[in-house]
């Protein structure tokens, strides 16, 4: 593969990803300053599988909401006032004026913050605390690529029906986002954004 048709799919991927870097800087902004509090509730209600927490008091409705609403507004961004500049339009996957409409940013979104759920619930049930790892070397590995990556599945599995998910393309996203996603959960740490580091 030759640098000429890399360089464009590294770069058509990392734009194709914006909207999850939208949906996490306004799920910050509400997390730092208390904003729209009546989503901040636990989605699993408190209750308990034997014994232990479904999914955890860290995982609330304000979570899919805001990272949906987020993702939403810089998808809505790159389809309206983005896509008619040629510069940025030469590097899109796709067409972007042929996506299917305003709500597919959302759907990718909510359903990539959902894709969360899974991991927590795991989490769970052998007694880690939000935020926590395992203390098991292999475990720990396990579940830190886990953390970085099940936002990611559950968005390219919604924009995989309008983007060709091509090896390449899942690779380089995974790439990116195992790299980016640490330091913006760190960064989002010292800005009072998460309650974790991790």
């Amino acid at each position: 593969m030759t640098t000429a048709h890399l360089v464009p799919e590294i770069l058509g991927s990392a734009y194709l990803l914006l909207p999850l870097l939208g949906g996490a800087v306004l799920h910050g902004l509400c997390m730092k300053y208390g904003w729209l509090g009546i989503l901040a509730r636990p989605m699993d209600g408190g209750r308990l599988y034997r014994g232990r927490p479904i999914f955890g008091q860290s995982k609330t409705f304000r979570g899919p909401v805001l990272v949906a609403v987020g993702a939403e507004a810089v998808f809505a961004l790159q389809c309206q006032l983005l896509h008619p500049l040629e510069g940025l339009a030469s590097i899109e996957l796709v067409d972007y004026a042929q996506l299917p409409g305003w709500w597919l940013g959302l759907l990718a979104g909510g359903v990539g913050e959902l894709a969360e759920l899974p991991n927590s619930f795991v989490k769970r049930r052998l007694g880690i605390e939000p935020g926590g790892t395992a203390r098991a070397p292999i475990a720990a590995g396990v579940f830190y690529l886990w953390d970085q990556l099940d936002v990611l599945i559950g968005f390219w599995l919604v924009m995989a029906l309008w983007v060709p998910a091509t090896p390449l393309r899942i690779g380089i996203s995974a790439a990116m986002v195992t790299l980016v996603h640490p330091l913006l959960t760190v960064v989002g740490y010292l800005l009072g954004m998460r309650p974790t580091a991790r």
